[in-house]
């Protein structure tokens, strides 16, 4: 019995997956697919979606995560224009 299980991702593609975009792309669509994200998951705003006082800290705290992420796959993607052969 055989499964078909997709290729594994690498941690390029779900940095590219996450701010939407394909290769190539330029630093220009990079900052912008980032701030998009960075407003969109800021923790305070994020969390201020909730009118349920109990839920606002899980919001927050998924807020927080996400942004962290967000930060990561910048980098990772900033560091892949900045190498020769990329940009």
């Amino acid at each position: 019995m055989t499964s078909s299980n997709p290729p594994p991702t690498t941690a390029l593609d779900e940095a590219l997956q996450l701010f939407n975009l394909t290769t190539p792309f330029s630093r220009e669509t990079l900052a912008q697919r980032y701030e998009e994200a960075r407003r969109t998951w800021y923790p305070s705003r994020y969390a201020g979606l909730t009118n349920n006082p109990g839920k606002y800290m899980e919001m927050y705290k998924k807020g927080e995560a996400k942004t962290k992420e967000i930060q990561a796959a910048y980098q990772l993607l900033s560091t892949y224009l900045n190498t020769p052969n990329n940009n």
